[in-house]
């Protein structure tokens, strides 16, 4: 048979583990704030006209140099070439890159720049909320690592415990809220965006799967955290019940 842990061990275990899930969705947070991969897909993109020598199937061979733009259009429409070329892009918060037709490399936009004026101010809020969210998984993380190296008693662990709870479960709440609004910020885009950025297929990226990751990591911290410290007052209590039993068996039969 194993021996038990000391509710000591087992207290700092927890400690570890919070600190741990509350750490790790702090890292994926900043990646996932930092990265534009929240949404990748396909753009279709009209060719351009071949220039000089240049061939392939990158551009629009056209045999009639003198002839002017809407005559280079009924062209492509008579002869039934496919006049376009499908480029991958990528968007997050803050900017939105694609593939360059003829040229390596990628062309980036700003994101807030691309979104519709009307829901510009959401995507701000959003921006707020998600930094609001890593503030606050940074100071949960500062209190989890005080009270796991440098708290003095239980009673100094046990309060610094209940701040971390209450800071990691608002984090969670501020970085779904910010998730939630960024992701109705995009697909509004995607209706209502300059023509020149709409995508024809797009589908969730990495990022946004690390951001959720992040958020289900702070939540277990919270859940963890609330769990050591509801475990620490039952212990209280069981401690102080066993000490009152004591003093009445002491009072009815002393020595």
């Amino acid at each position: 048979r194993m021996p038990a842990s000391s509710p000591e061990a087992d207290r700092r275990h927890r400690a570890s583990a919070a600190f741990s899930l509350s750490f790790l969705s702090l890292v994926f947070s900043i990646t996932a704030f930092s990265s534009s991969h929240w949404c990748e897909g396909t753009r279709k993109v009209a060719k351009p006209f071949c220039k000089g020598d240049s061939k392939g199937d990158l551009c629009i061979r056209f045999n009639s140099p003198d002839g002017n733009g809407s005559q280079a259009v009924q062209y492509i429409w008579e002869t039934g070439d496919d006049k376009f070329v499908e480029r991958n892009f990528h968007a997050g918060i803050w900017y939105s890159c694609e593939e360059m037709i003829n040229e390596d490399g990628e062309r980036c936009r700003s994101f807030i720049s691309l979104t519709p004026a009307s829901d510009r101010g959401v995507l701000w809020l959003s921006i707020v909320t998600e930094l609001l969210y890593v503030v606050l998984l940074l100071i949960g993380n500062i209190l989890m690592s005080v009270e796991i190296f440098y708290y003095s008693s239980a009673i100094d662990g046990l309060k610094i415990n209940a701040f971390s709870a209450v800071v990691t479960v608002l984090a969670g709440l501020l970085g779904m809220v910010a998730h939630m609004m960024y992701t109705t910020v995009f697909q509004m885009t995607v209706n209502l965006g300059p023509e020149d950025w709409r995508p024809h297929t797009w589908d969730y990226g990495w990022s946004y799967g690390l951001a959720w990751t992040s958020f289900a990591c702070c939540m277990a911290a919270a859940v963890t955290t609330f769990n050591k410290y509801t475990k620490t007052i039952l212990e209280f209590k069981h401690r102080r019940k066993k000490l009152e039993r004591s003093f009445r068996i002491q009072y009815n039969f002393p020595d």
